[in-house]
């Protein structure tokens, strides 16, 4: 089975054009249909079906295709280790980030270590967190940041705790819910979960880290963007970090409620693959993010 015919599987089935798969690899539509039909007569199976519009996968091309980019990129990383570990820091480092990691960490580790390593090139992606860690077990991503889970497979992840994190409940500017003192006053209201589903998130966790049943779901957020706008359209209730419902643009709309259960406690954390061996490029900038994180915490704490 040859690399050259797995690329051009792939390149076929991102493009959705045999034409278009051949112009991004850089050689004749013919040489790439012959790769793909070569590798098509060694699995005895038809992996694109074809059409006046374009090609789209078979069953069996989306199982080959799925471990072709696997393999690919697993490739593509083993090459870059092999660079950087003889001394050439080269390449792609991809980090997946939490909002608050990208308010609060990201500016400062991106400068010292853009400084250190200019012909690295840093790939920074916004995304929830659970999307997140998905990206990070298929290896698309080499580093995630955000809030550390509690419950974790173990031996999965390698981590890497940076700095805490306050998680303060909000509520529309205004908006009566505001005037509440006890999450008890607020447990049929309806909040705002984020992540995959109301089974999970940060209000529930709040709840149930004091005795409580978690409050009923008003609504799925699966950015923050998409939070704040929920949140600021009225009567329902999230939960922000400390750091975003103190910046203006939020303040402006929304209110934080002052619980005498106060804020959820979480910790800032950097996630990696626990399976294979790190990059040189990736632990230069985990060092990068705790000294970020250190000259960040330190600065509160003289600023208290």
């Amino acid at each position: 089975m040859k690399l050259t015919s797995l690329r051009a599987l792939i390149a076929a089935v991102d493009e959705g054009s045999l034409r278009a798969a051949a112009k991004r690899l850089g050689v004749s539509q013919p040489a790439l249909t012959k790769l793909i039909r070569e590798l098509e007569r060694e699995l005895a199976t038809t992996l694109l079906q074809r059409s006046t519009t374009g090609v789209v996968a078979t069953a069996q091309g989306l199982v080959m295709y799925e471990r072709a980019k696997a393999a690919d990129r697993e490739l593509g990383q083993a090459v870059e280790q092999i660079q950087q570990l003889g001394g050439r820091m080269t390449g792609v480092l991809s980090v997946g980030a939490v909002p608050l990691a990208l308010m609060l960490l990201v500016p400062e580790a991106l400068r010292t270590f853009g400084r250190e390593f200019p012909e690295v090139q840093l790939r920074i992606h916004e995304e929830m967190y659970t999307a997140q860690l998905t990206r990070l077990r298929q290896g698309e991503f080499d580093v995630v940041l955000g809030p550390l889970p509690e419950q974790r497979a173990p031996g999965e992840f390698a981590v890497e705790p940076l700095m805490p994190i306050r998680m303060v409940v909000v509520v529309r500017k205004g908006d009566p819910l505001g005037r509440a003192r006890r999450l008890a006053e607020l447990a049929d209201a309806p909040w705002v979960y984020t992540g995959a589903g109301p089974g999970s998130g940060y209000a529930r966790l709040l709840f149930e880290r004091h005795g409580l049943p978690p409050p009923p779901a008003g609504g799925l957020a699966n950015s923050t963007l998409g939070l704040l706008s929920i949140l600021a359209a009225g009567h329902r209730v999230g939960l922000l970090p400390q750091q975003i419902a103190a910046h203006p643009f939020a303040a402006e709309h929304l209110d934080v409620v002052p619980v005498q259960e106060g804020p959820l406690s979480l910790t800032l954390g950097a996630l990696v693959r626990a399976d294979t061996a790190l990059k040189p490029s990736v632990r230069h900038f985990l060092a990068h993010l705790h000294r970020a994180a250190h000259h960040l915490t330190a600065g509160g704490r003289h600023g208290a």
